[in-house]
């Protein structure tokens, strides 16, 4: 039977972050279960209520019997954002072109993690498909001062974390940071300019590249990526505001509105 405060369903995998949203789910008096790895248990199919964490393989197995719509942006997302908010050159090209590519580049899968996200040598140097010839993420190489995780909810900074400094993981609230300032102004440009491009609720991350050595410069404010809210790592966000964002990237297929349509990860059924 659904519960007035709502479902919050989590995959079978725990994480810190889904320790985090659950605690603050059960704040709210929100039922929470851990899905086993099986089929959804009866008492959690078609509620009406659901909502879901977790990663996107047993997502897309889980969501319909779920009733829930996951909403991502889209896989080119990255690529075809202006220059003034990518800081570097990115483009998506399948793999076979990739490997002729000269180097060093950054490469990355655009959806999955069939290979590492790293710098390398040269095009050549990338691993081979398990089948086929997958479109493959690739870039200028740049380095990353500082990086930040955003939570957006309908183009609003909910919460956010520092997640890294010079590539090495070093969580902080965005609350406080010296760089708040510069990262919600930032960001107010990227929706403003942007936001129709994503879901009504997503992560973003956004990070000051470092400026050329001898530069007297601050460095840029530039966009690392987007991902979907429900299978991103909280840091060290306000778990309340980050849940905000999940329950509405992840949520009830009837109360997903006209523009996040089509960013529906599996589309109306």
């Amino acid at each position: 039977m659904p519960s007035r405060a709502g479902f919050l369903a989590l995959a079978p995998h725990r994480s810190s972050t889904a320790a985090l949203l659950a605690d603050a789910a059960r704040r709210r008096s929100m039922e929470v279960a851990v899905l086993p790895v099986g089929a959804v248990p009866d008492r959690c199919r078609g509620r009406g209520d659901a909502h879901y964490y977790g990663g996107p393989r047993f997502g897309a197995r889980v969501a319909r019997a779920l009733g829930v719509a996951l909403l991502e942006p889209d896989d080119g997302w990255l690529d075809g954002l202006p220059y003034a908010f990518t800081g570097r050159r990115v483009s998506r090209v399948p793999l076979s072109e990739a490997r002729r590519l000269p180097g060093p580049l950054f490469a990355k899968p655009p959806t999955d993690k069939s290979f590492p996200a790293a710098v390398y040598g040269s095009g050549a140097d990338l691993p081979p498909a398990a089948t086929g010839d997958p479109l493959v993420q690739v870039g200028s190489v740049v380095t990353w001062a500082e990086e930040f995780r955003l939570f957006l909810l309908d183009g609003e900074t909910r919460t956010g974390s520092r997640y890294a400094v010079h590539g090495l993981l070093d969580a902080a609230p965005l609350a406080g940071d010296p760089q708040e300032s510069a990262v919600r102004a930032f960001t107010r440009r990227l929706t403003a300019s942007c936001g129709d491009t994503l879901p009504g609720a997503v992560v973003v991350d956004v990070g000051r590249i470092s400026p050329p050595a001898r530069s007297a410069g601050a460095g840029s404010w530039a966009v690392v990526e987007a991902n979907m809210a429900w299978f991103s790592n909280v840091y060290a966000a306000d778990p309340g505001g980050a849940l905000d964002v999940v329950l509405r990237s992840a949520g009830p297929v009837g109360l997903v509105s006209e523009r996040d349509l089509e960013f529906w990860r599996a589309g109306p059924v």
